[in-house]
């Protein structure tokens, strides 16, 4: 029956009006086919029961439309009995996930399917849309750019909003009865899509790591899957107390899922869902230790020692017994690091240490140091190029992830230019600005006259920005 269903979408978008379908088309008032050239298999589904029915839609549908090409979800692994054309990734996460992944697809087997980002943005530390969200996910573009043989699309989701009916965050376009403003990440798709050249152009780009904000912030425990317990929790600086709670009650704790009870000095977690989690404290604070006790009682993993939190959704934890109850790691800014192998045995109480000192993270389990690493701090700069042959164009993307301005020397590398070019510069004085109704333009694009020279030239690129240098082919 569903495979049926998607033989007669097909025939309903593509087939002669004398056909069964084409003809409810023609009565809904569009004779012409629609053209259609990609199919989907569901949405973001997996598992055996997906690979196992993947190859009856697969050759059901290439029996009878050998044209169209058929896209796979990713979703936990992709169908490989029968190989597909297309695979669509999903990615949302916070701005630092994006950044780190801008270099993903330069590694890809360019043997294997072709990708569809079928849904991406920024959904986590970034207000209702703000400039470090739309400079997370241009950094990533540069990378699907520069890997446009193997990103065949891709498409940021989702597209509008009633600002009055918000359901999902943030949208690329808001609007009301009368008015309308794009978030700063539509004028980076806005950009993107306006200055594209035909020929993809090799770049090597040689930058320094970016200036990062400062370290810190609150503190939490949590569980995935796992029920547990945990006392003795404590945060000191140079030897001062920064919290101590008594945990009679859970006042004070921003409580995220699960089924918490505080009695007797011990904070207790009873529920077996994922992502569960307690937190407490100052975002401000900085150069701590963070100790406690802390026991599992039942479940599939262990504790989740939440350090540096600056935004309750996103993953900033010693993620202790995790998958499946196999290692340990540090999880933050959107990287999973520093892994080694371990396991949390059930009914014992553990004695749990994480010191903060700049970007310096140290991890003690039971007085051992496990972990001793730098917080994840990426490069500061990300390019692509492409060449515009009709309008004699070479077009240099360049996006700056630092706080900082970066200067750097450009160099064409045989690539005769005119004297002059423009600088099309997505940016403003924070990384926090977003647009509003009230001020639509507050962070969007200003254009200003450059002077590349010859070869090769400086050119500073502003603090979390999107540069578009067009410049003129001799």
């Amino acid at each position: 029956e569903y495979v049926q269903d998607a033989l007669d979408a097909i025939e309903y978008c593509n087939g002669p009006v004398t056909s069964k379908w084409g003809a409810l088309r023609a009565a809904a008032g569009h004779p012409a086919p629609f053209n259609l050239k990609y199919m989907e298999i569901g949405n973001e589904n997996g598992g055996r029961a997906y690979h196992e029915r993947w190859p009856l839609f697969y050759k059901a549908i290439k029996a009878k439309y050998p044209e169209i090409q058929l896209i796979a979800n990713v979703w936990g692994g992709y169908p490989t009995n029968i190989m597909p054309e297309i695979i669509d990734e999903h990615y949302y996460s916070n701005p630092e996930f994006f950044i780190n992944r801008a270099n993903m697809y330069d590694k890809y087997n360019r043997n294997g399917p072709k990708v569809y980002v079928g849904e991406y943005a920024v959904t986590q530390d970034c207000g209702q849309g703000n400039l470090r969200g739309a400079i997370g996910e241009a950094a990533f573009m540069t990378g699907m750019e520069r890997n446009s043989d193997i990103v065949y699309m891709a498409s940021y989701a989702p597209l509008f909003v009633n600002v009055n009916h918000r359901r999902w965050n943030p949208n690329l376009i808001n609007f009301d009865s009368s008015r309308v403003y794009g978030i700063p990440s539509y004028y980076v798709q806005k950009l993107f899509s306006e200055y594209r050249g035909e020929e993809v152009l090799p770049i090597t780009v040689e930058s320094p790591f970016s200036a990062v904000q400062a370290k810190g912030g609150a503190v939490g425990v949590g569980t995935w899957m796992t029920e547990a317990e945990f006392k003795d929790i404590k945060v000191t600086r140079n030897g001062e107390t920064l919290l101590a709670p008594d945990l009679k009650t859970t006042q004070g704790w921003r409580l995220h899922g699960g089924q918490w009870q505080a009695e007797n000095g011990v904070l207790r977690q009873t529920s077996r869902a994922e992502n569960v989690r307690a937190i407490i404290g100052d975002k401000k604070w900085t150069n701590y230790t963070f100790s406690l006790k802390a026991r599992k009682l039942a479940g599939n993993e262990g504790f989740l020692i939440l350090f540096a939190v600056q935004n309750d959704n996103a993953k900033s934890w010693w993620n202790i017994g995790g998958w499946g109850n196999q290692r340990h790691a540090i999880e933050m800014g959107g990287i999973i690091g520093n892994e080694v192998p371990g396991k949390i045995e059930t009914g014992r109480w553990y004695d749990i240490r994480v010191e903060l000192q700049g970007s310096r993270i140290k991890c003690y389990l039971d007085g051992q140091l496990l972990h001793d690493v730098e917080a994840p701090t990426p490069k500061a700069l990300y390019a692509s190029a492409t060449r515009d042959n009709t309008k004699r164009e070479l077009i240099l993307k360049v996006v700056n992830v630092s706080y900082e301005p970066v200067g750097a020397l450009i160099k064409l590398n045989g690539a005769a230019v005119a004297g002059t070019g423009e600088a099309i510069v997505l940016t403003s004085d924070d990384a926090a600005d977003e647009n509003s109704l009230e001020n639509p333009t507050k962070v969007a694009p200003r254009s200003s006259p450059i002077k590349p020279g010859s070869g090769e030239f400086q050119h500073t690129f502003p603090p979390n920005s999107l540069t578009v240098l067009r410049l003129k082919s001799r």
